[in-house]
């Protein structure tokens, strides 16, 4: 992980020293912690509290012979934002105050950096005067001055059989929302042809919007390169995610409304040599289980399932609807509010009553590895597991079937001949006999069920 750094602080760090406020071994241990935690020596400093931030900035006034803002009391000119992106405002910590002929007035953490001025220059097209602000400040005021709408807004999919999102982006629309109005018209074309993953991917023509459908990708369009920047920008914001970051990658979620119910969409985020590759997949809210599986016999073994230990494994293609399921399942479970129901995903996709919903979280190394060494401590009666894998993974949350826990796992598996096929390798003889209820997803409109005893006949 990279130190993030303040130029101006780490140009006069030893100054504090020779001006008494710290000692040097405090300084030193300063920046074993700020490289330690990816902070800025500075904020290693106020962290400790060996300083507190108002004396560290009247220091650097000082030193620097740099006026200081306090943005807690001053109202910038709001026609200046447009001078500077929201995604540049976060990763340089600048906003902008006024402007005066030629001449942008900016508040800045780090004065001294002026790789993010000369970036604002060649932006605003304009010179740059900086002035001193906290780093707290500026993101408070960056979140209050560049604040928009969060939601996508409500899709209406009556009529529009040949709908074609082009047509909103070739719209000469200038007002401040024309982004967010083009990123619902991709969502709407989307769910009007019923297509559940989009791919926003750099090419030569501009940012591809692309929908993948059985395996197959057509392309939709490109967003222009002139927008190329502000469509991933909002898109980022919209789902919660920091526009400012584009080296590593990032997921988050994306909500709407299609028709005046909620839609949740994933938004995985990956960095290749061409630019950010956007990965969007789009799941539908989940039925009730009785209205998914409509036999009542296979019904009441599924609920029977629910009820003991064992594995319910929910199989089919991808795209077959196996999350959409799941979540039913979990809805079922929780109608009796007597069950401890847990849940280990990479994003829930809705948040379910009486389901306690855990999201990974690799930036502080919630992860699966991590989530299996803690769980049992929380004594869940059932646990859903999104996808395992690793072995040891897989034979742990197994075992646990021994504890008397009842698992609901996903798996692949195109047919009916690809389950058995998968399943005829040794890896699985143990999962095979913890199956105490399997549901396999023909087509859209067909689940079929199976027992212990049936798959078991099956499969051998």
């Amino acid at each position: 992980m990279t130190a993030i750094t303040n130029k101006t602080l780490e140009t006069l760090k030893y100054d504090l020293v020779r001006s008494g406020l710290v000692s040097y071994e405090m300084v030193e241990q300063a920046q074993e912690i700020a490289d330690a935690q990816s902070i800025n020596i500075g904020q290693a400093l106020i962290n400790s509290g060996v300083i507190d931030e108002i004396q560290l900035i009247k220091f650097l006034e000082s030193k620097l012979h740099t006026p200081f803002v306090n943005l807690d009391d001053y109202q910038l000119d709001k026609n200046c934002l447009k001078y500077i992106s929201y995604a540049d405002a976060r990763r340089y910590k600048i906003i902008p105050l006024f402007k005066i002929e030629n001449t942008l007035t900016v508040a800045m953490s780090d004065p001294r950096n002026l790789f993010a001025i000369d970036k604002v220059m060649e932006t605003a097209e304009c010179e740059i005067d900086p002035v001193l602000a906290s780093e707290d400040s500026i993101l408070k005021a960056i979140d209050e001055y560049y604040k928009t709408d969060v939601t996508v807004g409500n899709i209406s999919t009556e009529f529009n059989i040949e709908y074609d999102w082009r047509d909103e982006l070739h719209k000469e629309d200038l007002s401040d929302n024309h982004i967010q109005k083009i990123i619902r018209a991709i969502l709407k074309q989307a769910i009007i042809s019923d297509i559940h993953e989009v791919i926003f991917q750099c090419e030569d023509e501009g940012l591809g919007v692309n929908f993948k459908s059985n395996s197959s990708i057509s392309n939709k369009g490109f967003i222009p390169p002139v927008l190329i920047s502000s469509f991933v920008s909002k898109l980022k914001t919209l789902s919660e995610l920091d526009p400012s970051v584009s080296e590593v990658p990032q997921l988050g979620k994306l909500c709407f409304k299609v028709d005046n119910i909620i839609v949740i969409a994933s938004v995985s985020t990956f960095p290749t040599i061409m630019g950010e590759r956007i990965f969007l997949k789009i799941y539908k809210p989940p039925r009730k289980l009785d209205e998914i599986i409509t036999s009542k016999q296979e019904l009441s073994q599924v609920r029977n399932a629910l009820e003991h230990s064992g594995i319910i494994l929910v199989c089919g293609s991808s795209l077959s609807g196996k999350t959409h399921i799941i979540y039913a399942l979990l809805e079922e479970a929780a109608k009796s509010g007597s069950k401890n129901i847990m849940t280990l995903e990479s994003i829930s996709k809705y948040e379910l009553d009486g389901v306690n919903q855990c999201e990974f979280n690799e930036n502080v190394g919630f992860n699966m590895d991590k989530a299996a060494r803690f769980i049992e401590f929380q004594n869940p009666d059932i646990i859903y597991l999104e996808g395992i894998k690793s072995k040891e993974s897989f034979e742990y949350f197994s075992s646990l079937v021994h504890s008397d826990k009842t698992i609901v796992m996903e798996f692949l598996a195109n047919n009916m001949d690809d389950l058995k096929t998968k399943m005829s390798f040794s890896d699985f003889d143990t999962l095979k006999t913890l199956i105490s209820a399997m549901i396999f997803i023909h087509s859209k409109n067909s689940v079929e069920v199976f027992d212990s005893e049936k798959l078991k006949k099956y499969l051998n």
